[in-house]
């Protein structure tokens, strides 16, 4: 289940990754936390390439951290964006690479914050975001 104090946790966490972010082409910066189910926080934020596919959003970021750590079951991610060292940020959802990723290690009813500050946030369910998901589920028998 998820509390107010770990939505403010990972909410502050993702607007702290913002700065770790390189992204002089696009010059918008983005901080992922995900809070993994044990109550960890692992932080995540884009990386821009100058061949712009070899590019990452700082939700994989957040996510291959995490799975790279052996954590692979999660209570919710949080995503800060906006212009590059401005202020106030935007309400910044994933791509939807980032939510088909995302699908792959979480449930529909997962929630996914956008936040602005750490009590100015939006948090929605995986479902809301990707409706009619392809997952793991689909292949099981077929592996």
């Amino acid at each position: 289940m998820l509390e107010g104090n770990d939505i403010k946790k990972i909410c502050t966490k993702a607007i702290k990754m913002r700065e770790k972010s390189y992204c002089p082409y696009s010059k918008y910066s983005v901080g992922a936390a995900l809070l993994t189910e044990d109550g960890e926080v692992i932080g995540g934020c884009n990386i821009e390439n100058a061949a712009f596919t070899p590019g990452n959003c700082a939700e994989r970021t957040a996510l291959f951290s995490a799975i790279s750590q052996g954590k692979k079951k999660f209570k919710a991610i949080a995503i800060a964006g906006g212009p590059q060292d401005k202020n106030p940020l935007n309400y910044c959802a994933p791509c939807g690479v980032c939510r088909q990723v995302i699908r792959e290690f979480c449930s529909k009813d997962f929630p996914i914050i956008l936040t602005k500050t750490e009590d100015d946030y939006k948090m929605y369910t995986l479902e809301k975001l990707l409706p009619e998901s392809f997952g793991p589920e689909e292949l099981e028998g077929d592996i």
